[in-house]
């Protein structure tokens, strides 16, 4: 024998490296998963439903009102101004200005405690013009609504890249 392996030898065990080495792996994966289990633990999931049945005949009622927002050709041009913190736009109807109410729901791509609800009154040409706060940088969905919410107009937003929106009705018949 060699006079190195000779001390080695003599060493106890937690004077090596390989066995530290050796329990690193396993002692990384226990903090991981605890992190992992005080985030799943600690935040609200966002996404559970308790009702599904009921989500699912929702479903069907809200590709109905696709249908009637197809039917009625509806289309909307709406542009956010930062500075003047308004969304003006124009619903129309075939080309034709829309009257009523509408409402417009903001919803946020990850936070919805920052989803926004505008009502908004339409004049005569079928425009509008409604305070906004200042949004963040997100991919918003946008929803537009009929007062008696008999139809509606599903949109996608990339705010601040995209500083207008246009959205049609564009659901095919069924058939």
């Amino acid at each position: 024998m060699t006079p190195i392996d000779e001390a080695d030898q003599e060493k106890p065990w937690y004077a090596h490296i390989w066995p530290w080495l050796l329990m690193l792996g396993p002692v990384l994966v226990i903090i991981a998963g605890g992190y992992t289990s005080w985030l799943a633990f600690s935040r609200q999931d966002a996404m559970v439903v308790d009702d599904y049945y009921k989500q699912g005949k929702a479903i069907n009622q809200d590709l109905r009102r696709d249908r009637v927002a197809t039917s009625l050709g509806l289309s909307l041009q709406a542009r956010y101004d930062p500075v003047k913190g308004t969304l003006q736009g124009r619903l129309q109807s075939f080309g034709a200005p829309a009257a009523g109410n509408i409402s417009l729901y903001l919803a946020h791509s990850t936070q919805p405690e920052k989803d926004l609800r505008l009502e908004v009154q339409l004049d005569p040409r079928g425009e509008f013009s409604v305070a906004l706060p200042m949004l963040d940088r997100a991919r918003w969905q946008l929803t537009v609504e009929g007062a008696r919410r008999d139809w509606r107009l599903l949109g996608v937003w990339q705010w601040p890249q995209q500083q207008s929106v246009d959205i049609k009705a564009d659901l095919p018949p069924a058939g």
